[in-house]
């Protein structure tokens, strides 16, 4: 059982880890997001097409890449200098492996998607598996000790050099390759700063001891992360192979908001809840508490946006990305459905691993990555609207097999869990209502960007004021915790 001291350090740690998150993801999300839009301006959907394809295959051989080593170093009670050389020496070899491979298989995976000018892209994307090897170690150590503030720092940098040198390049004709230098910019920037602000750097140092202790728990991630590959880029992949890179480029773009929106207002809890719920692991009290707590959070803050932003798909896409860009607003009404799932569930990954349960996991996503992909394959044929509609009914589908493993895990009560959706979701129904009909009402009277404006205004007003009369307890609960995160509340704890 923890001492009262070492629980209070862990709210010092996790208060300060979140404060560190949400600068890090809000900041980079929102840079990144306005560079997206930039981009979507200035360059067509078969550019994002192309390079969503090149990213399908380097997506799949960057899953071998870390072994599941990170997870390993911040999940391990007990970590040994060796545990960080071994993992640093082995990243950086299968990095060159992968990089080597990558090259030459360009022209293959080319011809696979029938777009040969795939081939440079892919070939150019490569060095990103050298780059990232450099730091990944570093990355755990840093999430490990809850300390976000370098990471914070070093993505605020790679996101604005990366976005800056890409719309310079696609503002000067660059094109395509405007995409590639954004993302091989980002990568170097990354590395160069966490290797400035880390002081640890890696011995001559290899144990095989250490390295199996490590490969034990990392073996389950990779295939975990296989799981999710083929999951969360099937439709990806089925989509650039019968419908083409015009096609893709479309249903990349909206699920490209989706995956921002998702790291903006859930991710910034997501990154310290594996180190939370690791020290946790041993009591299933607090660790089901915690779950609870954390669920409650993001949905109050989650189901809103994703609810609001399918209501609003058809203003957000012309006023952000223009005309051009019109077959997006019906895959993006339909992906964020699945925000309200995401919400809640982003949490229920980090539980298992916390727990040790690393195989349960894995079984898990095996089940769910069948379900998805047998998905993907019987709605292609109809389209990206089709396929965008069948990864989110599968999505729903397959929740109640993870509400399973978390009842057999750490006992949840069913009803507890799932009120933490009730109030959220009831207020944000209202919201989409209220919206709906601001914009039924004004639609002929004012221009589009102003209507947006307006329903973005009037919504939130409605979802503020809905929880606080449907939920008055949950609501002040939410605000208790907010004022937490300030710096006053800080000085009084410590006091």
């Amino acid at each position: 059982m923890e001492s009262p001291k070492e629980s209070s350090d862990l709210r010092q740690k996790a208060i300060k880890g979140v404060v560190w998150s949400a600068i890090q993801n809000w900041g980079r999300q929102a840079i990144a997001f306005i560079v997206f839009a930039l981009l979507a301006r200035l360059l067509g959907p078969e550019a994002f097409g192309l390079v969503a394809s090149a990213s399908i295959f380097l997506g799949l051989i960057s899953i071998f890449l870390d072994q599941g080593f990170s997870a390993a170093i911040i999940q391990r009670k007990e970590l040994e200098p060796e545990h960080l050389d071994t993992a640093f020496w082995t990243n950086i070899g299968i990095g060159l492996l992968m990089t080597v491979f990558s090259i030459t298989a360009a022209e293959l995976v080319a011809n696979f998607f029938r777009q040969p000018e795939l081939t440079p892209v892919i070939r150019w994307l490569s060095l990103s598996f050298i780059i990232t090897s450099l730091s990944s170690t570093q990355e755990a150590i840093f999430q490990r000790k809850l300390d976000f503030k370098p990471l914070a720092l070093r993505e605020l940098a790679g996101v604005c050099a990366s976005g800056l040198v890409g719309v310079t390049m696609a503002y000067m004709g660059f094109g395509i390759w405007s995409l590639v230098s954004q993302q091989l910019v980002n990568g170097l920037v990354r590395v160069l700063l966490l290797w400035w602000a880390s002081d640890w750097r890696p011995r001559l140092n290899f144990s095989t001891k250490h390295f199996c202790q490590l490969f034990s728990f990392g073996i389950n991630i990779v295939g975990i992360n296989l799981l999710s590959f083929i999951s969360t880029r099937g439709d990806n992949l089925l989509i650039a192979y019968f419908l083409g890179p015009v096609a893709l480029g479309y249903y990349s773009i909206a699920y490209r908001i989706l995956e921002i929106v998702t790291q903006l207002f859930i991710g910034v809890i997501t990154p310290i809840s594996l180190p939370i719920f690791s020290r946790l692991q041993q009591d299933i009290e607090k660790t089901r508490q915690a779950l609870y707590r954390a669920v409650q959070l993001s949905n109050l803050i989650g189901i809103p946006i994703f609810l609001g932003l399918s209501a609003l798909a058809p203003e957000l896409v012309v006023v952000l990305f223009e005309e051009k860009w019109a077959s997006s607003i019906p895959v993006m009404q339909i992906l964020n459905l699945i925000g309200i799932l995401y919400t809640g569930f982003y949490f229920n990954g980090p539980v298992i691993m916390a727990a040790g349960k690393s195989s349960w996991k894995l079984g898990l996503d095996f089940i769910k990555t069948i379900g998805y992909f047998i998905a993907f394959a019987i709605t292609v044929r109809w389209g990206i609207v089709a396929v965008a509609a069948g990864y989110v009914l599968t999505g729903y589908l397959m929740s109640t097999i993870t509400i399973w493993f978390l009842k057999k895990i750490i006992h949840i009560n069913l009803i507890t869990y799932l009120q933490q959706y009730v109030a959220p979701l009831a207020a944000s129904l209202v919201m989409v209502s209220a919206i709906l009909s601001t914009k039924y009402f004004l639609s002929n009277f004012i221009s589009l960007p102003i209507l947006l404006l307006t329903s973005i205004l009037v919504g939130a007003i409605v979802y503020t004021v809905t929880i606080r009369l449907i939920a008055p307890k949950v609501f002040w609960q939410f605000i208790d915790l907010f004022r937490s995160f300030l710096p006053h509340s800080k000085l009084k704890i410590n006091n």
